[in-house]
C-alpha cells in the first residue's frame, strides 16, 4: 500500500535534531536515544523522518530536478537573458555566484537530511535491538545508510570537495564539519554500504516494496558511486581564481570493478525486470501504482499536498484558472512544465523507438485548450498529474503531487553494468551486449524493426569505442528528463564537448547559418509544419484519455510527417494538393517550426544564444565570448574545449559561518 509511513509525524519527531543551517544543529535532547530506539514501533517513526528529509522540495523533490538541472544536449532550458541576472541563480547556464538565491537553501535542506540520517544512525547502533543483532533495525540502518550516501553523492556531483562527517552534530567535536577530498568521500560510502548490504532485505520482503531502500538499491548505489568515484571531474586548480581542470584518479578501474560486481549482484537477484512498457513505468507512477518488481528499483516516497513536484513540473503545462470547477484542466489544477527538453533531441530517436514518445510538443490553456509549444524546446511527458485520469489532486492544486521519482531504476543498472564490463575488459563482452540489447527490446518491443535495432545495432559494435558510443547514446534516450545526461557527460568528460556543439547547432539553426551544418542535419529538421486540434482518441495513445491533443499533419503513403521530418521541396511542388488547407472552415494551423529567427534584429533569437552563457555566448553584434573560445568548424580541436564550470560555489552564509575553514575555487 502506498505511503504506509506517516512522514509528517517523522518530521515532527525528528524536529530538534535537525537543522536550519548545518553548522547551527540543535542538539536532539527533546528525545534520548533510550526513548526513540526503546521499541522498533519508535525506531520506525524515527525512520520516517529520515525519509521526509529527502522529499524536500529544496533538494529531490523539486530543485534537483528543475533549479539544478543542467543544459546539456537532453534536458535544456532557454534563457533570452543578454546579462548575468540580479538573483545570480543561473545555474544551468554555469553563471552564479556564492549569494545566488536557491543555493543556500538547497545546501542546507541536502544536510539537514545528513544530519537526520547521522541521528537515526547513532542511535540506532546505540540501541540494545543493534547489541542483539535485531534484523529489523538493521534493515532500517541499512535504509538510513543509502539516504545518507545518495545525498552526499549528489552533493558531491554538485560541488566537489565538500564538508563530510557520518558523525550527528550531537557527538561531533566541532560545529564546522571538515572539508574533505570528493574520492575519500566516495569511498567511505562505498565501504560502509558494502557493510551494511548483507543485512537488507529485497524489495519484495518490505512492505512498501521499493518506496523503500532494499538490498538491490543499495547495491546498485554502490555501483552508482562507484562509476562516479572512477570517472573524471572537475577538480579546483592551484588558485581561488584558476577554473580548474578535468581529471580522473589514477585507480579509476577499480571502481568500474565495483561497480561491475554490484551491478551483476542486482541483474543476478531476478528481482527486477522490463516487462512493462516503457511509458507505462512512468503512467504507473502518475496514478499512485507502486509496481515492486518491475524497473523501478528505489521511488522516493512524495506525499500528495504535502511533498514532491514531479508531474507538476514534468509534462505538458497547464494554465490557471481561478474558475475551478470539472472541465478543461480545471479537473487536474495548474502545471509549470520547467523540465523540458533539447529541441533537437527528439530528432536523435530512430522513429519507431517507444522512449520518442516522452517528447510533448503542446500545453494547456485553463479550458482544455491545446496550444502548440513553440519556444525552442519541448516538454517531458514522462510524468503529468494529468495523466492521472482519476484527478485525485483536484483543480485547486499546483504543486506537491505525491508523484513518486524513481532515483534508481533497473534500466540504469543494466546500463552501468554494460559500461563497465565494457571498460575492464577493453570490448564489448557477451553479457555486456545482452544487457544493453534488454534496455533495447524494451524501446523497439512493438517496432517492426526490433530486430535491426536490437541485435544487429548492438552486434555491430565490435570495439571498446564503438560499444561505449552506443552507451552515451543509450543513456541519452533512457534517462531524458531524469537530470542524469550532464552528470553522465560530466565522469566521461563530454561535457564541455556537448555543451559546445549544443549551442553551435541552436546557433546556427536560429541564424540559418549553413556553415556550421559540419554534418548536413539542419536540412532533416521540420520548418513548416501544419497542425489543428482534435478530441482525445481515448484509446491510450496518449497518456491522458479526456484532454483534446493536437494532430500533426502525416502523409504515411509518402512518408511525410512534418512534426519528426521536413515536408520535401518535391513533395510540396508534386503533391501540393495533397498538403492540408490553411483557409476554410476545416482550415489546418501553419506555424514554422520553433520561430528561430528574431523578426526585431533579423539575428537568432537571444535564446539561441544566450542559454549556454557561462560557458559560450554571441551577443546581438555577432561577437564570440569568451574570446578566447573557437569559432566552430571541421578544424575545431574538440578535445582542447576549455572545461565547463558545472561545479557549484559553497554558499556565502556557509562561508562566513565556517570562520574560513571553507574556501570558494573555480574562480567564483
Amino acid at each position: 500500500m502506498k505511503k504506509r509511513y506517516n512522514f509528517i509525524l517523522g518530521l515532527a519527531l525528528l524536529g530538534t535534531a535537525s537543522c536550519s543551517d548545518f553548522l547551527e544543529v540543535d542538539s536532539p535532547s527533546a528525545f534520548t536515544d533510550d526513548y526513540v530506539m526503546g521499541n522498533l514501533e519508535e525506531a520506525d517513526r524515527l525512520l520516517n523522518g529520515v525519509y521526509a528529509g529527502i522529499c524536500s522540495n529544496n533538494t529531490y523533490g523539486n530543485a534537483y530536478l528543475t533549479t539544478f538541472c543542467f543544459n546539456s544536449d537532453v534536458e535544456f532550458t532557454t534563457s533570452s537573458n543578454e546579462t548575468q541576472s540580479a538573483s545570480h541563480n543561473e545555474y544551468k547556464l554555469f553563471d552564479c555566484e556564492a549569494d545566488a538565491s536557491n543555493l543556500l537553501s538547497t545546501w542546507n535542506a541536502a544536510y539537514s537530511g545528513i544530519e537526520r540520517a547521522n541521528n537515526f544512525i547513532a542511535a540506532a547502533e546505540a540501541s540494545e535491538f543493534y547489541a542483539q543483532g535485531n534484523e529489523e533495525l538493521m534493515q532500517m540502518i541499512g535504509e538510513a545508510k543509502c539516504m545518507r550516501a545518495m545525498s552526499y553523492l549528489d552533493l558531491v556531483i554538485l560541488f566537489g570537495d565538500i564538508p563530510f562527517s557520518m558523525t550527528r552534530t550531537y557527538d561531533a567535536e566541532s560545529l564546522v564539519m571538515p572539508i574533505v577530498n570528493r574520492d575519500e568521500v566516495l569511498s567511505t560510502l562505498i565501504t560502509d554500504l558494502e557493510g551494511i548490504a548483507p543485512y537488507m532485505n529485497f524489495a519484495s520482503e518490505l512492505d512498501a516494496g521499493v518506496e523503500r531502500c532494499s538490498k538491490e538499491f543499495c547495491w546498485s548505489l554502490i555501483a552508482r558511486i562507484a562509476l562516479f568515484r572512477g570517472g573524471y571531474s572537475l577538480r579546483p586548480g592551484a588558485t581561488p581564481a584558476d577554473i580548474g581542470t578535468m581529471q580522473r584518479p589514477d585507480d579509476y578501474r577499480d571502481y568500474y570493478t565495483i561497480a561491475r560486481a554490484y551491478c551483476d549482484s542486482v541483474i543476478s537477484s531476478n528481482t527486477h525486470n522490463l516487462n512493462n512498457d516503457y511509458m507505462q513505468v512512468f503512467i504507473n507512477e502518475c496514478n499512485y501504482r507502486v509496481v515492486n518488481n518491475d524497473d523501478p528499483i528505489f521511488e522516493i516516497p512524495f506525499t500528495q499536498l504535502v511533498s514532491g513536484n514531479i508531474g507538476y513540473v514534468h509534462g505538458p503545462r497547464g494554465n490557471e484558472s481561478n474558475a475551478g470547477g470539472t472541465e478543461g484542466i480545471n479537473q487536474w489544477g495548474s502545471a509549470s512544465a520547467s523540465v523540458r527538453l533539447n529541441a533537437f533531441y527528439r530528432f536523435t530517436f530512430d522513429p519507431e523507438d517507444a522512449r520518442r514518445d516522452m517528447v510533448g510538443f503542446w500545453g494547456y490553456e485553463s479550458d482544455g485548450t491545446p496550444t502548440l509549444e513553440n519556444d525552442r524546446n519541448n516538454y517531458c511527458n514522462k510524468w503529468s498529474k494529468f495523466w492521472d485520469n482519476d484527478h485525485r489532486m483536484g483543480y485547486q492544486s499546483a504543486g506537491n503531487t505525491g508523484i513518486n521519482f524513481p532515483y534508481m531504476r533497473y534500466a540504469d543498472v543494466l546500463l552501468m553494468f554494460a559500461e563497465a564490463e565494457n571498460e575492464l575488459n577493453n570490448g564489448p563482452t557477451a553479457e555486456a551486449r545482452e544487457a544493453l540489447k534488454e534496455v533495447r527490446r524494451r524501446a523497439f518491443r512493438n517496432a517492426a524493426n526490433q530486430g535491426e535495432m536490437v541485435d544487429t545495432y548492438v552486434d555491430a559494435a565490435g570495439t571498446k569505442d564503438d560499444f561505449f558510443d552506443l552507451i552515451v547514446d543509450e543513456r541519452a534516450w533512457e534517462f531524458g528528463g531524469e537530470n542524469i545526461r550532464w552528470k553522465d557527460l560530466v565522469r566521461w568528460n563530454l561535457y564541455n564537448q556537448v555543451v559546445y556543439t549544443t549551442f553551435w547547432r541552436y546557433y546556427g539553426v536560429g541564424s540559418d547559418d549553413y556553415s556550421y551544418d559540419l554534418y548536413d542535419e539542419y536540412d532533416t529538421y521540420p520548418r513548416n509544419i501544419y497542425y489543428h486540434v482534435v478530441s482525445n482518441p481515448g484509446d491510450g495513445s496518449f497518456p491522458n484519455t479526456v484532454l483534446d491533443v493536437i494532430e500533426f499533419f502525416t502523409d504515411p503513403e509518402y512518408g511525410v510527417d512534418c512534426q519528426w521530418s521536413p515536408i520535401p521541396v518535391d513533395y510540396q511542388v508534386d503533391h501540393s494538393d495533397r498538403l492540408p488547407s490553411i483557409t476554410g472552415s476545416d482550415a489546418w494551423n501553419q506555424a514554422e517550426w520553433f520561430r528561430w529567427i528574431d523578426e526585431d534584429t533579423g539575428i537568432a533569437r537571444a535564446d539561441c544564444r544566450c542559454s549556454l552563457r557561462g560557458y559560450i555566448y554571441i551577443d546581438q553584434q555577432g561577437s564570440l565570448f569568451p574570446s578566447d573560445m573557437p569559432w566552430y568548424s571541421l578544424e575545431t580541436d574538440l578535445n582542447s574545449l576549455p572545461p565547463v564550470r558545472y561545479i557549484l560555489p559553497i554558499p556565502s552564509d556557509a562561508i562566513s559561518r565556517s570562520n574560513g575553514t571553507y574556501v570558494n575555487y573555480y574562480g567564483y
